[in-house]
């Protein structure tokens, strides 16, 4: 067993719900025998994975598996946001910022083309970030490009945008931004992208097929075939990869299974920074959390360390703020709210709740919220609180907390970095209403060097701490196990991110 540590510097609400069916397993063990035969770079690499797409749109609503299977892969933007969150020309060849840092000219990259045959031009990456900007985009990055004033095309290698006012983000933001032949009317089922992948197959419930794309304008992929196999159980998904089913998983969720893999030294287990937080998220427009002492009561009642061990034993780490460590903002903040119960009471008392008091926890039903939910419930009894869960699916959260605001406290799963702006937006789902905070954001994205950005978001992350805004669990850890045989794959797996054109499977 080999394994691997690395802490690298560097917005999705929801975990997928996915369907496994016993006939993609039985595939891929019958394509085990087959495989041997091919020479390398043609045997096909086999991928688990708990996280399939909703749909193939980014924009649409595809979630963390579109991301993980499509973004880099089959599409790539003008910029490339790497495994440890460098920022890379990829389309844009060169770009140049005037001196007001409101207007930036991109000069794309010449000879690329689509996997239809259509050439990149200008045209497609102005109706990829009109996408983004629409009314209709669910992606969770039209906010963060809501500075865009203009996009024109006066070429057809030539892109000028226009901003309302200074991003220091902007360029990195846009690595997030599939772009998109305009030609491409249905999205969601179809794709058209640049990438050194190309779209095979996609039965749903069961595989996504990609292949190696021959009109690549780039080094092509080191595997000429990759099959993303679904899984609803990570018992089933960590059977596969035992039995030669799939020869590595992209985030492994049952880290009491890792002992079958650390013992045989036919796997590698490798263990990177995530940028996924579990939130107790409370509504901070109602009582009783629009009462920062109640809030951090709360924070304070919980034993975040211990419900870390009981879910990821000893892996993952506890942060008490929004911030990751491969944000390059990060700073410990665990002892601002530190779990100390007499604390927790002095608050209630403070706050005019001796006694404790009884909300409804609106908990996602899938794995790890109702165990945590029942975590949060037993600790928060010490201090009289009593919290009722109410079970709900990925849909109705997305309907009922995010979109209706309906809602006294929830759980929920934050996996994007630099996402502590959100903290600045009062419309948030969870309320959260500071006029300095929000200053400091706005303030940080016109900054004159990152430094100065730096220094800026680090006051967001400790007022917010402060107020408990919201009480960060912990972040999850990433968690990838492959055969041994197995090489090149990302750790991080930054913002769902799972590049697989370096794999190699020897």
């Amino acid at each position: 067993m080999k394994q691997q540590g690395t802490a690298l510097t560097g917005l999705c609400l929801t975990r997928l719900t996915v369907v496994f069916s016993a006939l993609a397993l039985i595939a891929g063990l019958a394509s085990c025998a087959a495989r041997t035969a091919e020479p390398r770079g043609e045997i096909p690499l086999n991928v688990g994975s708990l996280y399939e797409p909703q749909n193939l749109d980014n924009v649409g609503g595809g979630g963390q598996g579109a991301t993980e299977a499509l973004a880099g892969n089959v599409y790539e933007g003008l910029f490339k946001i790497t495994d440890s969150g460098a920022v890379e020309k990829s389309l844009a060849e060169s770009y140049l910022t005037a001196p007001d840092g409101l207007t930036y000219t991109f000069h794309l990259r010449p000879g690329v083309r689509f996997h239809s045959g259509d050439p990149l031009t200008a045209a497609d990456v102005k109706y990829s970030l009109e996408r983004i900007l629409a009314a209709s985009s669910k992606s969770s990055r039209k906010s963060s490009l809501g500075v865009i004033k203009t996009i024109a095309a006066p070429d057809d290698t030539t892109v000028v945008v226009t901003l309302s006012s200074k991003s220091i983000s902007f360029v990195y933001n846009l690595g997030f931004v599939w772009i998109v032949n305009d030609k491409d009317t249905d999205p969601a089922t179809q794709e058209d992208g640049t990438g050194p992948y190309r779209l095979a197959e996609w039965r749903r419930g069961a595989t996504l097929t990609l292949t190696r794309s021959d009109r690549y304008w780039g080094a092509p992929a080191k595997s000429a075939r990759v099959v993303f196999h679904y899984f609803t159980d990570a018992a089933a998904m960590n059977n596969a990869l035992l039995t030669g089913a799939v020869d590595v998983v992209t985030s492994e969720q049952s880290p009491d299974a890792l002992a079958q893999f650390n013992q045989d030294h036919s796997f590698t287990i490798s263990e990177g920074r995530s940028t996924t937080k579990l939130l107790l998220a409370f509504n901070d427009r109602v009582p009783p959390f629009n009462d920062a002492r109640i809030r951090r009561a709360v924070s304070s009642a919980i034993d975040d360390h211990k419900l870390l061990n009981a879910i990821w034993n000893g892996h993952g780490m506890v942060i008490g703020s929004m911030v990751p460590p491969t944000d390059p903002w990060y700073e410990d903040l665990t002892g601002v709210n530190p779990y100390d119960v007499a604390l927790a009471k002095r608050l209630l008392t403070e706050a005019g709740k001796p006694s404790g008091f009884t909300f409804t926890l609106d908990t996602p039903t899938y794995d790890p919220h109702p165990t945590i939910a029942a975590f949060v419930v037993s600790e928060l009894a010490k201090v009289g609180i009593t919290a009722k869960i109410n079970s709900i699916s990925a849909d109705e959260w997305y309907s009922k907390v995010f979109q209706k605001h309906d809602f006294t406290a929830t759980l929920q799963e934050h996996v994007n970095d630099r996402d502590i702006r959100w903290y600045a937006d009062p419309n948030f789902y969870w309320g959260y209403d500071n006029k300095k905070v929000s200053d400091w954001v706005i303030r940080s994205e016109s900054a004159g060097s990152a430094e100065e950005q730096i220094e800026l978001l680090r006051k967001v992350a400790r007022q917010i701490a402060e107020d408990a805004a919201s009480d960060w669990l912990y972040l999850n850890p990433q968690i990838v196990v492959s055969a041994s045989k197995v090489t090149g794959y990302p750790v991080n797996g930054l913002n769902a991110q799972f590049f697989v054109y370096d794999i190699v499977k020897r």
